[in-house]
């Protein structure tokens, strides 16, 4: 998010949020995670999160899988934006339930069908297929997922990262 928000904040103004908060990880821990990627087990992710990337801190965990590999929505929630961006590609965000955080999917290769800004997703449903679209490597499809902790604002393009990694990887 940060490297598709990056631009956004530039040509706004804005200026990004301070380190994660305390309460962070206890969000992720009030509302536990769906794997949004079908078929990848906990034991299968990589921390990527501190990585390094051109554009900053990575912020976020790739999760390889062939292409076209279904993603599900990681919690009920709201799907707030569709956006296409240069360097996510085809994205999408989701806020949970409470408004709190923003799940953020980048590089999927489409949209599931039927998908539109406003609707609720529930826990599982499918939101689109891995790709490797925006700046991802052409033969590297992974699905560039994100958890941000909101402002009062709620503004999908700015939250303060947390890492999915922990919560991820106590799937069962």
């Amino acid at each position: 998010m940060r490297a598709a928000a990056a631009l956004l904040l530039a040509a706004s103004g804005a200026t990004a949020q301070p380190a994660v908060p305390e309460d962070g990880p206890a969000l992720l821990d009030a509302r536990p995670l769906a794997m949004p990627v079908e078929g990848v087990r906990p034991q299968a992710l990589h921390d990527t999160f501190a990585d390094g990337r051109a554009g900053g801190p990575h912020e976020a965990l790739d999760i390889l899988a062939p292409r076209g590999t279904p993603v599900r929505a990681v919690d009920d929630g709201r799907l707030v934006k569709l956006f296409h961006s240069v360097p996510g590609g085809i994205t999408l965000y989701q806020f949970d339930p409470s408004g709190r955080l923003a799940y953020y999917y980048a590089h999927l290769d489409r949209y599931a069908d039927g998908l539109r800004e406003g609707m609720a997703l529930k826990r599982g449903d499918v939101v689109g297929y891995v790709g490797s679209t925006g700046n991802a490597s052409p033969d590297a499809p992974h699905l560039h997922f994100a958890v941000f902790r909101l402002g009062q604002e709620q503004r999908w393009w700015q939250g303060t990262a947390i890492n999915p990694y922990p919560a991820l990887r106590r799937l069962p």
